[in-house]
């Protein structure tokens, strides 16, 4: 092989190892401020999962602000935040069949929609920080209130807990509570 070829070989090694080294320690660090998590519920043979990204607030202003009203919110940091369950359910009175989707919200002020989504993506946002969910692929949107929290959450949390028939599927975070109204479908 001519010195030329095996310079630009070399050249181009060392440049692929330095990329995957940078692409390693950035996400290092974003998971280091955003670490992960996985929420699960079982409730006889439904099982639903969820996994997110848990930004902390870190004295920001989140809602109106980081997280900016009226646009699409990837649901946490890093990858989109993906929802997944093994039976067809009602959510807030909707049919959503059973399946995995990317989780996105719009955040307003005294309600956000809820988008459950069918395609799963590379990561929450894309190269000029926009949601890179595709609307085409919605396979459920819905609007839900809000709720002001007397405490502050200082982390994004994801949470079930049952009231009722329902099991919620909570989000929460600065001062700002979502429920998400979950119910098992008949079989």
């Amino acid at each position: 092989m001519k010195k030329p070829v095996k310079t630009f070989l070399k050249i181009g090694g060392i440049i692929i190892v330095l990329a995957a080294v940078v692409v390693f320690i950035m996400r290092y660090s974003t998971k280091a401020h955003s670490p992960e998590a996985t929420v699960n519920y079982t409730q006889g043979d439904l099982k639903i999962e969820v996994f997110y990204n848990r930004p902390y607030k870190k004295e920001r202003v989140i809602f109106g602000e980081l997280v900016p009203y009226n646009e699409v919110w990837r649901t946490g940091a890093n990858e989109a935040t993906t929802f997944e369950t093994n039976k067809d359910i009602m959510v807030d009175g909707s049919l959503l069949e059973a399946g995995k989707y990317t989780l996105w919200t719009i955040p307003m002020e005294d309600s956000w929609k809820v988008i459950f989504n069918k395609n799963m993506y590379p990561w929450g946002i894309d190269m000029e920080e926009k949601a890179y969910r595709d609307p085409e692929f919605d396979a459920l949107v819905l609007e839900v209130p809000t709720k002001d929290l007397q405490r502050t959450i200082e982390q994004f949390t994801i949470a079930f807990n049952e009231e009722n028939e329902f099991i919620n599927l909570n989000l929460a975070w600065a001062e700002t509570l979502v429920s998400v109204p979950i119910k098992p479908e008949k079989a």
